[in-house]
């Protein structure tokens, strides 16, 4: 039995390694400690074949790490893996230290980092989660203790009642998040609207993307050399497109096994990846694992329904390389990647210039003629919020602009009935009347 500290700011990182870890897993997990804050007293390996169901390793690691522990004066322990809740007490009585896994350590970080009312629930939501999930910790106070008149039956024991505590207030948690939700799918449709398309910027961790996110939109979003330094989404204009006016989203970076936990509580800021009709793929190519931290996004874009949205790749910090700005097209001559540098501003503008023609491709921009069997059509392209601009001629018809995503042109041609239908074609031939 020990005291448990309130917190640790000195730690011996525990990293068992697998056939299967990536040479560079335990130089990442580092970064997250001291993204966390934290100062790296020493580091203990563990070769292993298949985690162990006491420990995740062996006893004699055990010993190794708490002599580890004493030698450093070390407050806390790090495991690079994610423990289970037996794993994680049987550590802490062996070596008389605080443990924390990679999934609660990520926890902790976003509970530092999130700054927006909603962002502040969904991380409570997430460690409340996982916390339910280990309320054996505490074993101290968990004796069941008798209840009722005489000893007739058990009554509450104090794991239940932390149990039933933590319930409520998830409950609580979720009935503010989906008020929030409702505030959102407001803005959303306002959104919608506003007729501007939603472009979102995702990537793995400290690739680069708000940088390149404040160089695209002139904002000013924080943008630290630190894991999950954004957290919060971040909308912004993109002003002077040829395409007209695009929203831009920063949304949270992306590591290798992020927890379920946070997947399913940051639905917000995933929110944006999934609704955005073109995703900026940030990569870093100074990284010598590039090409696996590649696979691990695409991985969570499928997780969370964005696998089949269009995708440009952005090849960040080629000031590193010593490469060139280099526009790379498909066989359609569409853009699929670039070469640039957000620090130095290499091979934005190029970007900009390509975000604008895939944008373009997928949109209808254009002048059409409506005349009075054609009010019904009107009236729908402006409750979608699609027209930009409207004429009236001299022979009474209308003339109106519009700009609308080319599957709702498609769909507005495919409406049944003949009235309004010479007008809906006009939507998606290739040569009409301008104004």
């Amino acid at each position: 039995m020990f005291d448990r500290a309130e917190r640790g700011d000195r730690a011996v990182i525990l990293h068992p390694v697998f056939r299967l870890t990536g040479p560079d897993s335990l130089d990442e997990f580092q970064e997250l400690a001291r993204s966390a804050g934290v100062e790296i007293a020493g580091v203990v390996t563990s070769p292993r074949d298949k985690p162990d169901a006491r420990f995740f390793v062996g006893s004699g690691k055990i010993e190794e790490l708490k002599e580890k522990v004493e030698e450093t004066e070390a407050n806390l322990i790090l495991v690079s893996e994610s423990l289970s809740a037996i794993q994680e007490r049987n550590i802490e009585k062996a070596c008389d230290c605080r443990v924390l896994d990679r999934s609660t350590l990520i926890l902790d970080i976003f509970a530092q980092r999130a700054q927006s009312y909603e962002g502040k629930l969904q991380v409570e939501l997430a460690q409340l989660r996982h916390l339910s999930t280990r309320l054996v910790r505490g074993w101290s106070h968990l004796e069941r203790q008798k209840g009722g008149i005489g000893l007739r039956g058990p009554g509450e024991t104090q794991l239940e009642t932390d149990r039933r505590l933590v319930g409520v207030r998830i409950r609580q948690l979720n009935a503010k998040l989906e008020k929030v939700a409702r505030q959102r799918e407001q803005s959303r449709r306002q959104r919608v609207k506003s007729r501007a398309p939603l472009v979102a910027l995702v990537g793995y961790t400290n690739a680069g993307k708000s940088t390149l996110f404040n160089s695209l939109t002139g904002a000013s979003v924080g943008a630290e050399n630190l894991l999950f330094a954004t957290l919060d989404p971040t909308v912004r204009r993109m002003q002077g497109m040829h395409c007209g006016e695009v929203l831009l989203a920063d949304t949270v970076g992306f590591v290798s096994e992020l927890p379920h936990e946070l997947i399913a509580a940051f639905r917000a800021t995933l929110q944006e990846a999934r609704e955005a009709e073109l995703l900026i793929h940030v990569i870093d190519a100074s990284d010598p694992y590039r090409a696996e931290r590649e696979q691990d996004v695409d991985t969570v874009l499928e997780s969370i329904g964005a696998g089949d949205t269009p995708v440009i790749r952005v090849f960040n910090k080629i000031d590193r390389t010593g490469q060139d700005v280099v526009l790379r097209r498909d066989e359609s001559g569409m853009p699929v990647s670039i070469s640039l540098s957000a620090v130095t501003g290499d091979g934005v503008e190029e970007l900009r210039l390509a975000i604008g023609e895939l944008l373009a491709s997928d949109r209808i921009n254009r002048w059409i003629e409506l005349n009075g069997q054609d009010a019904r059509l009107r009236a729908h392209l402006f409750d979608l919020g699609v027209v930009s601009e409207e004429r009236i001629t001299e022979n009474g018809s209308w003339m109106i602009h519009v700009d609308l995503p080319l599957e709702t042109a498609e769909r507005l041609a495919r409406m049944p009935g003949t009235e309004g239908r010479v007008a809906r074609q006009q939507l998606l031939e290739e040569s009409v009347v301008s104004g």
